[in-house]
């Protein structure tokens, strides 16, 4: 790792040397593709990822953000694992769950035949709610960054049995309402709201004698008191014009998980003692999402391409003075290292929608999230080396 040079924004502090696994990155990834055995102590500081094909085939700067988890958490407990469902692998979901049992996926996922356009996303939102269940900890997509300290965050809420809260998560519905977004999940294990989520995903997975994909969904009778969120979101696709209605019915069909969330947590059930709204109040612990993980987008108007051009960009050289954009860039780094809790990259249907994101051009450009001098490789590095007071 190069040394952290770019001076800290106001709010957060260098993570001292000691609580950071700075060993080369081959030693980082044998130690991701050999995590010790599931503890079988109470300990339920796991970390989960899950990518189908498994780490090594995971895009470059994926890799490079699960290995700053590693670096961030492993010397305070945690162990950081991405699950796979490649044959042989001893990171398979199999070895961790029953991926036969009708009772844990459905039967698309245990017959293997999960499809539909989003079809890896969709067998990655499954295997969420069981390993949460099983084992506890969290659950994070390979492109989600952290940027606080969660560990502080765990001891504090979910790991302080003192602590009311039992779940933690981003919220997308503002103030008066919860809709927690499924790209960050922590509780421990035996969750009751998880559970009661899982039931009802299940069940929407099990209509018409089963499912294969999640399309259609959205007009399951389970689901039809859960508002759609439309907003002024519109495309044209191959001469089609998609207006702000059907984006919404493709939103919740691609986001059923969340969906299925957001009804259990409005949901009253006198007769499995479930009472939705009171256990939001007490025990769910929702960072506000837009500036907790989407800042970025706050700053560029979810313009993609303007995100992956500023990001990109080159610090000015000693004595010279920034431009306009250099200055857009920087409040961006610093913004997000000194507001946020973590930084998510979207891909998926949202490319659809609207258009190519920084996480895909990131795919699409291989190494440019990694450039040393550029304002990019200034956030991604200090967020290894850096953490919010």
């Amino acid at each position: 790792m190069e040394p952290h040079t770019y001076p800290l924004p106001p709010g957060i502090h260098p993570i001292p040397p000691q609580l950071l696994d700075l060993r080369p990155d081959s030693t980082i990834d044998h130690a991701l593709l050999h995590p010790p055995p599931l503890p079988s102590t109470s300990s339920e500081k796991n970390i989960f990822f899950f990518w189908h094909s498994g780490f090594p085939s995971m895009h470059p700067y994926t890799q490079r953000n699960v290995r700053a988890w590693h670096r961030r958490f492993s010397k305070q407990g945690w162990t950081i694992r991405v699950l796979d469902r490649q044959p042989g692998s001893p990171l398979n979901v199999e070895k961790y769950l029953d991926v036969g049992d009708l009772g844990t996926f459905p039967r698309a996922f245990v017959e293997g035949r999960i499809g539909g356009e989003h079809a890896a996303q969709h067998t990655s939102d499954l295997v969420r709610f069981p390993l949460l269940l099983r084992y506890g900890g969290v659950y994070a997509d390979v492109g989600f960054m952290q940027i606080g300290d969660l560990d502080r965050l765990w001891n504090e809420t979910i790991g302080n049995p003192e602590s009311p809260y039992e779940v933690l998560s981003y919220n997308a519905g503002g103030v008066e309402t919860r809709d927690l977004t499924n790209y960050f999940l922590c509780s421990r294990k035996k969750n009751p709201f998880f559970l009661r989520c899982h039931r009802l995903l299940l069940a929407l997975w099990a209509a018409d004698g089963g499912k294969s994909s999640t399309e259609g969904m959205h007009s399951s009778p389970l689901v039809r008191d859960v508002p759609r969120t439309t907003g002024e979101f519109e495309f044209e696709e191959d001469g089609k014009h998609y207006g702000p209605e059907e984006v919404a019915i493709m939103l919740m069909d691609y986001i059923i998980q969340g969906t299925a969330m957001t009804l259990v947590m409005g949901l009253i059930d006198e007769q499995d003692s479930w009472n939705g709204p009171e256990y939001v109040a007490n025990h769910i612990y929702a960072i506000e999402y837009m500036v907790g993980s989407q800042l970025i987008n706050e700053y560029t108007s979810w313009n993609g391409q303007r995100a992956f051009d500023l990001m990109s960009l080159p610090l000015p050289s000693e004595g010279e003075c920034e431009t306009e954009d250099q200055k857009v860039a920087r409040e961006i780094v610093e913004g997000c290292l000194s507001r946020s809790f973590g930084f998510k990259l979207a891909h998926g249907l949202i490319i659809r929608v609207l258009g190519q994101t920084l996480g895909s051009l990131w795919r699409r450009h291989k190494g440019s999230d990694d450039v040393v001098g550029t304002y990019v490789s200034c956030f991604v590095r200090d967020e290894r080396v850096a953490e919010l007071d």
